[in-house]
């Protein structure tokens, strides 16, 4: 790896200083800098705040509730409603005009290693939960416990396991500590193993055999952690979802499940041999696959496939995010003045990985295909839509050019443009990802009762889903980030990846060196 790239893999691995004690969070009306307060000071339980004259948005129903107060103790909602008396001591926050919806959720994240850039980034940008989908980097665990503690300031998250994979794996063991299991014993040792590392849940892959899988979905449940991951080549999309798997993550494997020549996009799949690590080659030879499955797209296969999905619940993250990238040889960022959040080595390496990986050497009709593809995921997400399969709103950040917690305002945007309703797309950040995770009775909406994540915009999401990118200020466990704190929490992320990394590198379950599609 030339030196940017070693770098990059040192930054995404272990991080730097920790700074909990910055002074981020304002619990007060909107005031000069100074005003601020260290966010992880003791909180007593007569703390009580006031947002006043808001529009409160039900986004369950599209309800909007206007000229409403929402009163917050501790980390928790007491009372929203219209004219409320605001209880004496309490900090009242005057924010007629506003829009308040329920912090969102990025469902599929693999974060930068530097807890002074994604834990801040998605707390700026109204993400109050993420998953990460690889949990090959114990230091996320740490900050999840840190962050639950109070000791450091970043969204709720919850962690995957180290990645389950078959043998061969698609990864490079020298980059990524995946668990290669190839029979029932090796798959339930797995299990066992990642219970006892803390992981959240359990984390499957491509290339698992179905004789492992299954064993992976049993030890699971016994074990008390469910299955979340990749659609294993081996199994139709049906069969996933029948064996309990909690989610489908990407697009691939499902597409392949609704082609009327399922039988050969069957049989190709199974002439695929890759070594280890060879993920690019897995991922070239799946072109022409999925070429012939979206062109051969079957309604009624659709509507029996989608059909188990809804029955089951199983939810898809379709990361159409992802997708954009890697479909698209000249793709560009959404909105370039974001990128000024990423360190110099990691856009060297998004660009190595882009122009080495996935464009260089491939023919113009691939290249065109692979444009078209782009247009078909878009419409593929819009039948999930109108099949009533239930939808988490993710990313994949950590794909090149994704800054974390801006890629999920535009993973929003794409869902809409892919037909969801604006409400709808909400939905898949707030409400179901609060099912998902069986947190109803505490995240998902603005209730009494519920913890107090919440985000307030300055214009009306439902009417125009660009509008959860105007973000006033942020809500985290009660906490609130005041339009000041916020913005010192985005200039103290430039100023840090702007500093070099001297820490060594450990491979790391993150975006690194050599960052595959679909993570």
């Amino acid at each position: 790896m030339n030196s940017s790239r070693r770098q990059f893999l040192a930054r995404t691995v272990v991080g730097a200083a920790v700074v909990a004690g910055g002074s981020l969070v304002n619990g007060a009306a909107a005031g000069p800098a100074s005003a601020l307060i260290n966010p992880l000071a003791s909180v007593g339980t007569a703390r009580m705040t006031a947002l006043t004259g808001v529009t409160v948005i039900d986004v369950a129903t599209g309800r909007r509730d206007k000229a409403q107060t929402v009163l917050i103790s501790g980390d928790r909602i007491v009372a929203v409603g219209r004219n409320l008396p605001v209880p004496r001591g309490a900090t009242a926050i005057d924010l007629t005009g506003k829009y308040v919806i329920p912090g969102l959720a990025d469902m599929h994240v693999h974060s930068l290693g530097d807890e002074r850039v994604s834990p801040q980034l998605y707390l700026a940008n109204g993400l109050t939960t993420v998953r990460e989908m690889s949990g090959n980097n114990p230091m996320l665990y740490e900050w999840r416990d840190r962050i639950d503690a109070g000791t450091l300031l970043g969204p709720r998250m919850i962690v995957a396991s180290k990645i389950i994979d078959g043998d061969p794996t698609l990864w490079d063991p020298n980059l990524l500590p995946v668990l290669v299991v190839k029979d029932e014993a090796g798959a339930r040792a797995a299990v066992r193993q990642v219970k006892a590392d803390g992981a959240d849940f359990v984390k499957v892959y491509s290339r698992l055999n179905a004789t492992a899988y299954r064993a992976i979905i049993d030890e699971a449940r016994r074990n008390g952690l469910t299955v979340h991951g990749h659609g294993p080549d081996e199994l139709t999309t049906k069969e996933v979802s029948n064996a309990g798997q909690r989610s489908i993550e990407h697009i691939h494997s499902l597409g392949l499940s609704v082609s009327s020549r399922e039988f050969d996009v069957r049989r190709m799949l199974r002439a695929i041999n890759v070594s280890t690590g060879d993920y690019n080659s897995w991922f070239r030879r799946l072109h022409p696959i999925e070429w012939l499955a979206a062109n051969t797209f079957s309604q009624a296969r659709a509507a029996d496939v989608f059909g188990t999905l809804r029955h089951n619940r199983t939810r898809v993250t379709p990361t159409l995010t992802m997708h954009n990238v890697l479909d698209q040889p000249d793709y560009s960022a959404p909105n370039p003045a974001t990128l000024k959040y990423l360190a110099a080595d990691s856009m060297a390496t998004y660009e190595y990985v882009l122009e080495e990986l996935y464009k260089a050497n491939r023919p113009a009709e691939e290249i065109s295909r692979q444009r078209q593809m782009w247009a078909y995921r878009q419409r593929f997400v819009g039948e999930l839509f109108d099949h009533d399969v239930p939808i988490l709103a993710g990313t994949d950040t950590g794909t090149p050019f994704m800054v974390p917690g801006f890629a999920l305002h535009h993973e929003l945007e794409l869902l809409v443009g892919a037909g969801a309703t604006p409400r709808q797309a909400l939905h898949a950040a707030t409400v179901e990802p609060a099912r998902f995770l069986g947190m109803s009775r505490d995240l998902g909406s603005v209730e009494p009762r519920k913890i107090a994540d919440l985000v307030v915009l300055d214009a009306d999401p439902l009417k125009d889903i660009r509008n959860t990118r105007r973000i006033h200020s942020v809500i985290s466990r009660g906490r609130v980030i005041s339009p000041q704190a916020r913005q010192r929490m985005l200039a103290d992320v430039e100023a840090a990846v702007k500093e070099p990394v001297t820490a060594t590198a450990i491979p790391a379950g993150g975006c690194c060196g050599t960052r595959r599609p679909g993570h």
